[in-house]
């Protein structure tokens, strides 16, 4: 499977003090790789919520729907 990944630059005023922290907890050495890091991080987890729900709703039976639209 290819992810295609697409970068933007953008201009942001980031706090010293919790760059520092969340670098040495994601053991990363640049802005750009601890904010990347960061970011998938917290997306991963509505990432898999998405997939379950696709999932779920490729599993619902929706029946007979001839007259759905009359």
């Amino acid at each position: 499977m290819y992810i295609l990944m697409s970068m933007t630059k953008h201009l942001i005023d980031i706090d010293d003090d919790t760059l520092g922290a969340a670098r040495a907890e994601l053991g990363t050495e640049t802005l750009k790789d601890t904010v990347n890091e960061a970011l998938r991080l917290v997306a991963s987890p509505r990432d898999k919520r998405v997939a379950q729900a696709l999932d779920t709703l490729a599993r619902v039976d929706l029946g007979n729907r001839e007259d759905a639209w009359r």
